[in-house]
Formats: C-alpha cells, sequence, structure tokens
C-alpha cells in the first residue's frame, strides 16, 4: 500500500516539493542549534520553555481528539463517520509524531532521550508521559493501517482491533492528563499550579482536534472530490461547539476562583496575562485574542448553516484553531514562567531559527499526513 502515497497529480508532487523544502530548511536551522547550542532560542534560565513545548503541549492534545470520534463509532455504532475514521487515526499518529519531534528539538542534547529509556524511573512524570504517548503512536498506527487493510479487500476489521479500540479510549485521555501533570505538579509555578489544568487541556484538546479534522475534511472535499458525508461533518461541529463552551466555562471558573481569592502568588500571572503587570503588557493582546476568537467562534459555530458557507467555515476554523494554540501555547508557557522566583517578569520571543526549527517540524507533520492520507484516498477511490 506504500506505493500508492506516490501516486498524484502535478499539484499534489508541488505540495509535497513546498512542504519538504520547508522541512530541509528547518533542519538545516536544527543542525545550527545542534552546534550552537539552545542559546539561538528565545530561552532562558527563567523562560526555559517557549516555542517548542508550547508546541508539544498543543499537538499531544490534537493526538488525544482522535477519541471524540473513535467513542461514538465504536461504541455507539455511529456510522456517518466511517468515511473519516480513518483519517482521524492517522491524523492522532502524525500529532504523537510531532509533538516527539518537539521535544527531541527541544533538548540541548538529544542523546540524553536514551536516559530516560535506559535508566527509567516511575517517579518521573516525564517517563510516563514518553511512555503513553509512544504507546497511543503503536496502537493508532495499528489500528490506521489495518483500517487501510480492511477497506482495500473490502472485508471487516479483525476482532482483536476493537481491543485495541477499546485500550486506546481512556489510553487517548491519558497522553493528555499526564502532559498536564507536568505542568500542574510544579508548586512553585502558581499558574500551573490547579487541579483544573488537566480538564482544560482535554477540552481545548476536543476543540482543537475535531476543528483540525473539519477544516481537512472540507479541504478534501473542496481539492481531492471527497465526501466525507454531511452527517458527519455536522456532528463534528457539533463536537466543537460543546467542548468549546466547556473551555470558556472553565476558564470563567478559573477566572473567579483567582480573582475573587486574590490570593498574591495566584492572582498575578493571571493580572500580568489579562491586564498587564507593573508596566509589563507583553501577553495582553495574545490573551484577549484568544478569548475574543473562542466567545466569537462560539456563537458562529452554533449556527445550523456554518459549513454551507465554505470560506466563512475555513476562516472560523482556522481563527479558532489559532486562538486554542495560543492559550494552551504561547501564554500557557510565558505566564506560568512570569514573574520569576524573584519576583522579576521576563520577557520571552522566539527568534528566527527557533520559528524556522517549528516551521519545519509542522511542515514534515503535514508532509507525513498528505502521504498517509494520499494512501487512503487511493484505496477509498478504487472500491
Amino acid at each position: 500500500m506504500i506505493e500508492k502515497a506516490l501516486t498524484g497529480g502535478k499539484n499534489y508532487w508541488l505540495w509535497l516539493a513546498f512542504l519538504s523544502s520547508l522541512t530541509f530548511l528547518g533542519l538545516l536551522s536544527y543542525l545550527k542549534q545542534l552546534e550552537v547550542g539552545l542559546g539561538i532560542t528565545g530561552m532562558s534560565r527563567n523562560v526555559s520553555w517557549g516555542l517548542y513545548i508550547a508546541n508539544f503541549t498543543f499537538f499531544v492534545g490534537v493526538a488525544a481528539s482522535a477519541v471524540m470520534l473513535v467513542i461514538p463509532y465504536y461504541l455507539h455504532g455511529k456510522n456517518e463517520y466511517s468515511r473519516i475514521m480513518i483519517f482521524a487515526e492517522f491524523l492522532a499518529v502524525v500529532s504523537v509524531f510531532v509533538a516527539l519531534l518537539f521535544v527531541l528539538v527541544d533538548l540541548g542534547r538529544p542523546d540524553r532521550l536514551f536516559n530516560v529509556i535506559l535508566f527509567p524511573s516511575p517517579k518521573s512524570l516525564l517517563f510516563w508521559d514518553m511512555l503513553v504517548l509512544t504507546g497511543y503512536l503503536i496502537l493508532n498506527l495499528i489500528l490506521g493501517w489495518k483500517a487501510c487493510e480492511a477497506e482495500k479487500r473490502e472485508i471487516e476489521q479483525p476482532y482483536w482491533t476493537k481491543i485495541l479500540v477499546y485500550i486506546s479510549i481512556p489510553w487517548a485521555i491519558s497522553i493528555h492528563t499526564v502532559t498536564a501533570f507536568i505542568y500542574c505538579g510544579l508548586s512553585a509555578r502558581p499558574f500551573w499550579f490547579s487541579a483544573l489544568l488537566a480538564p482544560r487541556f482535554l477540552a481545548t484538546a476536543f476543540v482543537s482536534g475535531p476543528a483540525i479534522l473539519l477544516i481537512f475534511c472540507l479541504a478534501l472535499k473542496r481539492f481531492a472530490g471527497f465526501d466525507p458525508g454531511q452527517n458527519a461533518l455536522e456532528n463534528l461541529r457539533k463536537t466543537v461547539t460543546y467542548a468549546l463552551s466547556v473551555h470558556i466555562f472553565f476558564f470563567l471558573v478559573e477566572f473567579f476562583t483567582v480573582f475573587y481569592s486574590d490570593h498574591p502568588e495566584h492572582v498575578k500571572p493571571f493580572r500580568y496575562m489579562l491586564f498587564g503587570y507593573e508596566g509589563h503588557y507583553h501577553l495582553v493582546a495574545f490573551s484577549w485574542i484568544s478569548l475574543f476568537v473562542a466567545v466569537f467562534s462560539f456563537f458562529i459555530l452554533m449556527s445550523g448553516n456554518f459549513l454551507y458557507k465554505r470560506k466563512l467555515a475555513f476562516f472560523i476554523l482556522t481563527m479558532l484553531i489559532f486562538g486554542i494554540w495560543l492559550d494552551k501555547g504561547l501564554i500557557l508557557m510565558v505566564a506560568g514562567f512570569n514573574p520569576t522566583p524573584e519576583v522579576e517578569l521576563e520577557k520571552y520571543m522566539p527568534t528566527f531559527p527557533e520559528t524556522i526549527i517549528t516551521i519545519g517540524i509542522w511542515s514534515l507533520g503535514t508532509l507525513t499526513l498528505s502521504l498517509l492520507t494520499n494512501i487512503a484516498l487511493q484505496i477509498k477511490k478504487s472500491i
């Protein structure tokens, strides 16, 4: 089946060439980072996580969101997802792959990653995070590939794959929960030190993942002539809308708790994030953009005619994904590290090489997803 990835027209090959060129530029920047060190990034002693870990957190959420299709399709027999289930599984595979790449480039010495394997420590959350992510990657690779094989031969999937499906459901929840625990287990960081962080992570994951899949399906319908089915698209819209309402509710709960209690250590990061603190307004615009996008998108998504206005759908969904990325990416990182233990504020701005490496990883992920998608499309067209 791998040869089907190399079947396509002129536009397909131009798309692959474009993504490959961006990936190559990212690789060149990463080689420079290996030579010079993390000093070429915008990170510092006080802001030791940045754009790389922000993207890692975001993509773990996208990977976990596949469960929002797995549960209704496999447990409740919602057959309208049958045409797009394989794309959801491939999106999960690529998201885990990209998330692991962002961890790799965040390490000044990538060879130290082997220490987690050679000297495992069950007390370390990083060990458990690597374990659940690797396991989830293998699960979705097997399920996606077996789904392709079954569709190609026009037969039912093997019974044992259903066992893997049932295992993958709690596993999907666990990968983002463990990721949240890495943050909220740091009691010295008041912005992250919240039991609500894991539920908030899952809520935003169930917004961003289905939103990306919805854009993906609309793009396939527009450019590849593949019809995912209107019922499937409508259910995805509802999933995004409901999850977005939960995300907004969780933020309001956190907002009330922090500002009503007015606990100094907890209120400072939120004040810095939303209103500025001691003359520093680095995150204010990003924070309000993220909030506005969430609320505005929620009301637009509630419209039953939303999906019939293709340009509006692309714009709103893209804006929503960007808003979620800001919330659990850039804002999560910078607000979490400020104020510093010395009660100082330190601005973080990604450097050009750091940005190019990030674009390169995004491009490699998109390239991988394009190849896997082409395999699935070729199989569906041959039936």
